[in-house]
């Protein structure tokens, strides 16, 4: 097992990470931008580094910092977290090459699901179904428009280096195209330095379900079932759950078989997400794998008692899983919601000081966050400031108990989500389990 790990990010993954870590008597180094200095993570870690200041380009992405932190402080191992490095296949590589353990799949793995074409052309090879449409870059708009009218409308374009909704744009008509793959080619190269788009077709009303994966590098793969991640706006997740209302034990076997799969066929040695999209007839389509943990995790370690965490720390370390598939069982229904701080309404981003904090308790609430009582949000970075997660013997169980820690929730001094997300829980349709990945607009426009 590792002496020390460093942990190349902030805010509440960083402080998940450190607890994992005491729990395994790792010691731990934080790195901070300037801006970062009184944060959690760096009063709790063992050590701690600034690394830049206040934009993340010159601090939370900037690797030469990290690498010669990580040295600095004699690190064998360092934890990207999510977002920032967490699926920078350079950096995985950088790692490598200087003797410090990356806590997350090889670079070659990572970069082939890491690529949206691979990762579809890989999962054609393995037999797991994907959606009708290209197996490379699309290169002009003529060609996307032959595509488009091959495969029938409606369409979506997609970045080959995307997630996260940059570079995606749903086309409903020829005459639509033109704009669309320009715009999206666009935010393509903005956002992965990138310009390589695909087309698919778009399924129309679909959930969003994820099959949560572990495995080690003795070549044990094993699933921990599936969350349901389809409450979201502009693609950007908001509420997630586990299990999913509509999954059979049947098609949960039949998903969660096909994620261990594509995770064997790439040599998948860490923790990690198969995504996939749902249609009305129960079919399921791989949409991408997130080689690294999620923001949702914790829905499946309540349902699961798994700490997901430490067990992609073991693995990293060389460790064999210490679970087989027949030992993974689900129990009960956990339900997360993701506290921004953003107007509950607009969800424009609202930083600034909180004034009061108080985080609710009882059997079956767990809260993760880095904020207190006087922190000040910050403008420079996302505006998650905590994660509600409830866990309860049944779904109807689980809402009314996440009405109640989201009553006694209090952030004053600032604007955040904990209204919305009282609208959603009161919201029949959700409460019936009728929803999917347009619900929220339906729900606006009434």
């Amino acid at each position: 097992m590792f002496h020390k790990i460093l942990i190349a990010n902030r805010g509440e993954i960083a402080l998940r990470i450190i607890r994992a870590c005491k729990e395994l008597g790792i010691k731990t180094v934080a790195v901070y931008s300037t801006a970062d200095a009184d944060s959690l993570h760096v009063k709790l870690a063992d050590e701690s580094v600034c690394i830049g200041p206040a934009p993340s380009m010159q601090s939370y992405l900037n690797v030469n910092a990290i690498i010669s932190a990580a040295e600095l402080t004699d690190s064998e191992a360092i934890h990207p977290g999510y977002g920032f490095l967490a699926e920078n296949t350079a950096f995985a590589e950088i790692c490598e090459n200087c003797g410090i353990t990356f806590i997350g799949p090889s670079s070659e793995s990572m970069r082939l699901m890491g690529d949206k074409i691979s990762a579809r052309q890989a999962m054609i090879k393995e037999g797991i179904p994907i959606l009708p449409g290209t197996t490379d870059g699309v290169q002009g708009v003529n060609e996307a428009i032959s595509i488009a009218k091959k495969i029938g409308f409606p369409v979506i374009i997609k970045a080959s280096a995307g997630g996260g909704g940059r570079g995606m744009k749903i086309v409903h008509s020829p005459a639509a195209l033109p704009n669309a793959f320009a715009t999206a080619r666009a935010e393509a190269q903005a956002g992965f330095g990138n310009p390589e788009v695909y087309i698919e077709k778009y399924c129309q009303q679909p959930r969003h379900v994820e099959i949560q994966l572990l495995a080690d590098k003795h070549g044990n793969v094993v699933h921990l079932g599936e969350r349901d991640c389809s409450i979201q706006r502009r693609h950007q997740k908001l509420i997630e759950e586990s299990p999913c209302t509509l999954i059979t034990p049947d098609l949960r076997k039949e998903m969660g078989d096909a994620a261990v799969r594509a995770a064997k066929s790439v040599g998948y040695n860490s923790a990690g997400t198969v995504e996939f999209l749902v249609d009305t007839d129960n079919k399921f389509y791989f949409m991408e794998m997130n080689t690294r943990i999620q923001v949702e995790h914790p829905v499946t370690e309540m349902v699961t008692g798994i700490d997901i965490v430490r067990e992609q720390i073991r693995s990293a370390a060389g460790l064999k899983l210490r679970y087989k598939q027949g030992d993974i069982k689900i129990k009960g229904h956990a339900i997360e919601c993701r506290i921004n701080a953003e107007d509950p309404i607009s969800f424009i981003p609202c930083p600034g000081k909180i004034t009061s904090y108080h985080t609710p308790g009882g059997l079956g609430v767990r809260v993760d966050s880095f904020v207190y009582d006087q922190y000040t949000v910050l403008p420079h970075y996302d505006s998650l400031v905590s994660k509600l997660i409830v866990h309860a013997e049944t779904r109807d169980d689980a809402i009314r108990r996440m009405i109640r820690a989201l009553d006694e929730y209090i952030i004053d001094g600032i604007k955040t989500t904990i209204p919305f997300h009282k609208r959603i829980m009161a919201n029949k349709e959700f409460i019936e389990g009728h929803f999917d990945t347009g619900f929220l607009e339906r729900m606006v426009l009434k």
